[in-house]
């Protein structure tokens, strides 16, 4: 009886398809939830196990291998979600060592690189498996292990992952952007790889920055990972080392400057507000001398904001809130603080000028102590003068 059944259900959808044969060229839609929200998946069969954002592998159920063309492209036995991920972790435990690429290859790039390939293969599951072990992942999808991911990525990449704007696409930005697949993006984080973490100018592999900010992005604070965009701004790099390397896979020319570099990033900015107005777009790494103009050029217009400048300075600002709350004082006691400054980074002034902009508030100037280099690097002393 089954066999009949199966083969009746199988004539009447190949008669369904005879007498209408639009239907064997039009794909069918498929129906899953995204959040309260269903999204309608065009794809089918080998395509839908080839794309990360809706590959589910082994768990897909049988209803669902049927509508989407995947009955036999499966292992027959349908496993949860769990199943799934106490399997890869058993896997990833036992190929940490034998993922290195000899004794150079650090254990944690070992980690990353098996992490990478799941992301590349089944973007549920990947996030699945950061959410639950984010203490011991996080540093390995973001610091301390992206900047070697940075420093190595052309010889890491597989597979594409975000956008690439470059200084060769002058012109073109407006109508790129519709290259992209998703039609809502509500999150860009956008790098030009001229100062990544401490490594300085790493060009078109600064892009894994964006990259790992944003899967930070989605493990801890929920957002769609449809609607992430990491983004490259690829203007050259001044790294000889990468000008010289033929495996390096950015623009091996030296890096715009001035009014050249301003029209790059401008045309960017207008392109991705155009397509998607609502955007929120976070500037990452940029070399001090643009953070700072590109901030004040865009800030009053655009949905944006620079993590280095603003967000350094915020955390900055709720750690001596909290050192305060910590000794048990009023929070009226914060402007009496002394507050010593130690560490001569260029940002280190944004701060104490938050703090200077605070004190004043209180009517109770904050009393600093800096250490002598920090006195003396003179090239970020005026940017104390703009306004935040």
């Amino acid at each position: 009886m089954p066999n009949f059944y199966n083969q009746t259900r199988a004539a009447t959808s190949l008669m369904r398809r005879l007498i209408n044969p639009t239907a064997l060229a039009r794909p069918r839609c498929f129906t899953t939830t995204e959040g309260h929200r269903p999204t309608l998946v065009h794809k089918r069969s080998l395509d839908i196990l080839h794309e990360p954002w809706f590959n589910k592998g082994t768990a897909f159920s049988m209803t669902e291998r049927d509508r989407l063309d995947l009955r036999g492209l499966l292992p027959p036995n349908v496993m949860s979600s769990e199943q799934q991920i106490e399997r890869f972790m058993v896997d990833l435990k036992r190929l940490e060592v034998q993922a290195r690429d000899g004794p150079s290859d650090p254990n944690a790039l070992a980690k990353w690189r098996i992490l990478n390939r799941l992301h590349d293969r089944n973007e549920t599951m990947y996030y699945k498996v950061l959410i639950a072990n984010i203490e011991e992942y996080a540093p390995i999808v973001y610091t301390p292990t992206v900047g070697l991911v940075c420093q190595n990525y052309s010889g890491l990449f597989r597979r594409p992952r975000g956008m690439y704007f470059s200084a060769e696409d002058r012109g073109e930005m407006m109508s790129m952007v519709y290259n992209w697949p998703a039609d809502q993006v509500d999150m860009i984080v956008v790098t030009d790889g001229s100062r990544i973490l401490g490594l300085g100018d790493l060009g078109v592999q600064g892009i894994g920055i964006a990259i790992g900010k944003l899967d930070l992005y989605v493990a801890a604070a929920g957002i769609n990972p449809q609607r992430v965009l990491p983004v490259m701004i690829d203007v050259g790099t001044n790294n000889e080392k990468l000008l010289k390397d033929p495996l390096y896979l950015g623009l091996q020319q030296h890096r715009l400057d001035g009014d050249e570099y301003i029209a790059v990033i401008d045309e960017f900015m207008e392109a991705v507000f155009t397509r998607w107005p609502n955007v929120i777009v976070q500037f990452e790494d940029f070399q001090s001398k643009w953070a700072f103009k590109l901030l004040q050029r865009y800030r009053n217009t655009h949905r944006m904001f620079n993590d280095d400048v603003q967000g350094t300075a915020g955390v900055a600002i709720a750690g001596l809130l909290g050192a305060v709350r910590a000794q048990g004082r009023p929070m009226i006691d914060f402007p009496k603080q002394k507050i010593v400054v130690a560490g001569a980074g260029r940002l280190v002034f944004l701060p104490i000028l938050k703090l200077t902009v605070l004190g004043t508030f209180w009517g109770n100037p904050f009393s600093f102590v800096l250490p002598t280099s920090v006195k003396k690097n003179k090239e970020v002393i005026p940017q104390m003068e703009m306004r935040y």
